[in-house]
């Protein structure tokens, strides 16, 4: 019995401190039309929060892991905020301004198993310009 005691508090210990652990990023929308951080890079289970510092922006994925687990556009000038729990790329725009290549992404995990769908969304000429160098940024930190 003191053996199962044990063995459910180290187990309890390992599941709390995974959440404690969890960090929180904030990204803005800056008035240059981009997003504070460009390349996010978090763990499973990390938070990102948009703030809406500068007005007319919002977050809008187009790609990513289990597309359906991701809310739907953000409201314009509105807090956003999500929880990654399933690891990949995932690209996001702003929506009034993604064809001027105000693009972000966010690696979870350091998992890029997904980087070639990313790759092959269709963009205009600025976004996919950006895009290129997303990647090369994400990748250079992997």
């Amino acid at each position: 019995m003191h053996k199962l005691i044990t063995l459910l508090y180290i187990m309890s210990f390992f599941i709390f401190s995974k959440f404690a652990l969890a960090e929180t990023i904030q990204i803005n929308f800056t008035g240059d039309d981009s997003y504070s951080v460009e390349v996010a890079h978090i763990d499973v289970g990390d938070t990102i929060e948009w703030y809406p510092v500068d007005e007319g922006h919002n977050v809008e994925f187009l790609a990513g892991p289990m597309m359906n687990s991701l809310p739907e556009k953000s409201k314009l000038n509105a807090f956003n905020s999500v929880i990654f729990k399933i690891p990949g790329v995932y690209l996001y725009q702003c929506t009034p301004h993604g064809n001027a290549g105000m693009i972000g992404l966010v690696i979870v995990g350091n998992n890029f198993h997904n980087l070639e769908d990313i790759k092959k969304i269709q963009l205009s000429r600025a976004p996919a310009s950006v895009l290129k160098r997303l990647i090369k940024i994400a990748l250079s930190k992997q």
